[in-house]
């Protein structure tokens, strides 16, 4: 008894000593501004001490390879001078926080970015920073469960837009969260690519290309994002299962909600208002639940394309959209779902008893829609007495209906604005013209 007692003893002693150790290890560094002082700290430190950058400038293309925080005073700067990467992080539990970080390299095979996480820098906190005149503004490559917090991003727009970064840039990465940042230059706000089980949420995007760019990323969730003035705001290509929740895209050139090649995702209460071209494009798309979604004043409500199968469209609301649905192949699909379809606000429709459905079905496609989505210079005879002819005998001949939506149970009244407008928002719509959008108005898909 008296052994095991004294053996209990001397181990607690020695557990307590690892964590005195341990404990002694973790220390606050100041680290004064000036050439050369960061990365001597870097080196000098311990794993898990904390650097304390004083404000001013401090170099970067700095490597950290052991688990560090670098916070920094108001004012403090890490500034690459104009090449490479300004912080390259190359081992797991690292914290960013609280730095301007600005002054990258150009050389877009390199991956030139403020901050720059390779492949094992897993669990990272990048968080309340901004990232000024990078090339890349945060780049995870192979990284695991990292955390990019509140982070302002405005990558260098001075370039040919094929040669700019992405604001946040995420390849083979799984399991993290990337919320509550504002991104407002470069070329893509988020790329994401062959990355799974991530969220991206209650982002801000401004004046890029797209402001979510995926590419075989499957099960992750979009939600809660913001897209103003874009070319496109939410481009969901090559992908599977996703969730998209509650996204707001407004005045956006090209398409508000993009879904390209995309199946089994769920697809409900985004809002989409004032696009140039399309509120929604469907491309290739099958087996996806898309409800309870507003496209409103946009070009056309939702284009979709033959190869989009099996797709549920119900509970949504398509108001003064220039064309509600752009469909030019022959075949019919119903767009309801268990008795109930979509609001309609070009539907001249009476509800005699008072169910909040409408007494007849609804078809947004007509045959002289369908002619001038084929046939564009028709628009030259839109008033001739050849059109009026051809509306009439449609009306008298239901047969005479091209394919495209029907809608057995439109709804009488539009659902409600499914996310908050913030304060203060712009809202133009985009031009209709994609000329009269600025020098990069090249097509969309």
């Amino acid at each position: 008894m008296m052994r095991r007692r004294r053996a209990l003893t001397v181990w607690i002693a020695g557990f307590l000593l690892v964590i005195d150790v341990a404990g002694a290890r973790a220390a606050d560094i100041a680290v004064e501004a000036g050439p050369g002082r960061l990365a001597e700290a870097i080196t000098a430190a311990r794993a898990g001490d904390r650097l304390l950058l004083a404000s001013g400038s401090h170099d970067g293309r700095v490597v950290i390879e052991k688990p560090l925080t670098l916070e920094g005073e108001n004012g403090a700067v890490v500034d690459a001078g104009g090449s490479g990467t300004s912080i390259k992080v190359l081992s797991p539990d690292v914290v960013i926080r609280g730095l301007l970080i600005r002054g990258s390299g150009t050389q877009g095979e390199n991956f030139d970015s403020g901050i720059y996480l390779e492949q094992g820098a897993d669990r990272a906190t990048i968080e309340n920073n901004r990232l000024e005149g990078n090339l890349f503004g945060i780049v995870l490559h192979g990284t695991k469960s990292a955390t990019v917090r509140n982070n302002m991003i405005s990558n260098r727009s001075d370039l040919w837009p094929n040669d700019r970064g992405n604001g946040i840039h995420i390849w083979n990465n799984n399991g993290s969260v990337i919320e509550a940042n504002r991104i407002t230059s470069g070329r893509d706000g988020i790329y994401i690519e062959v990355s799974n089980g991530n969220v991206i949420r209650n982002n801000r995007f401004e004046g890029l290309r797209f402001a979510i760019h995926y590419m075989s990323a499957d099960d992750n969730e979009i939600s809660d994002n913001i897209s103003i003035r874009n070319r496109v705001g939410f481009a969901l290509m090559y992908s599977k299962k996703l969730k998209v929740f509650r996204n707001l895209s407004v005045a956006d050139l090209g398409h508000g909600l993009m879904l390209h090649t995309t199946h089994k995702s769920h697809v409900a209460d985004n809002y989409v208002y004032g696009t140039g071209e399309k509120c929604l494009f469907v491309y290739t798309s099958s087996g996806n639940r898309i409800h309870g979604n507003r496209f409103e004043h946009c070009g056309v409500g939702v284009h979709f394309t033959g190869g989009s199968e099996n797709n549920q469209f119900f509970a949504n609301s398509f108001l003064s959209n220039e064309f509600q649905v752009k469909y030019t192949g022959m075949r019919t699909y119903e767009w309801s779902h268990d008795g109930r379809g979509n609001y309609w606000s070009d539907n001249p429709a009476f509800d005699l008893d008072g169910d909040g459905v409408a007494d007849s079905a609804y078809r947004p496609n007509t045959l002289v829609d369908w002619v001038l989505w084929r046939y564009p210079l028709a628009k030259m005879l839109i008033a001739s007495p050849a059109f009026q002819t051809l509306r009439f005998v449609q009306e008298q001949l239901p047969s005479l209906y091209p394919g495209g939506a029907v809608d057995s149970f439109p709804m009488i009244q539009p659902g409600p604005l499914p996310v908050a407008m913030p304060h203060g928002l712009d809202l133009t719509p985009a031009p209709r013209d994609p000329a009269q959008a600025g020098n990069d108005s090249r097509p969309i898909m």
